[in-house]
């Protein structure tokens, strides 16, 4: 093979209120805007080492990937996994997250927690795994 994954580069979600969802990804989860191209209304937003990318508007008709709402969640791995702490930052927002669940991803088995961002994207946040991947 002549590459290889190493890890998400960056996830593009389609908008309908830009400003609220940059404020809502600044305020809730501390990203921060790395870049704005006016033309492309599209905003994006450092992520750890990964890019959120928010771009306004429906996906054009003659796109290359048919349809749209084909994305279940996002993932965030974070560090570290304090419910509590995670609750301090997000109920003042008006998040509620659901409960404490120990999910498998791609550094094994750890807890996550899940809730929606004000456009109905799922988000879930990830701790570190107590289990390793390849168990």
């Amino acid at each position: 093979m002549t590459f290889h994954v190493e890890r998400i580069d960056h996830v593009v979600l389609r908008v309908r209120d830009l400003p609220a969802m940059v404020k809502f990804y600044e305020q809730a989860l501390g990203f921060r805007v790395e870049r704005t191209l006016e033309a492309l209304h599209l905003v994006q937003m450092r992520a750890g080492a990964s890019m959120l990318d928010l771009v306004l508007g429906e996906r054009p008709p003659n796109s290359a990937v048919g349809g749209g709402g084909n994305m279940d969640h996002l993932c965030f791995r974070i560090e570290p996994f304090d419910r509590a702490a995670i609750e301090g930052r997000l109920s003042p927002l008006g998040i509620a997250i659901g409960e404490t669940f120990q999910r498998y991803g791609a550094e094994g088995t750890g807890s996550s927690v899940y809730f929606n961002d004000p456009e109905g994207n799922q988000i879930e946040l990830k701790g570190p795994s107590k289990m390793p991947a390849s168990a």
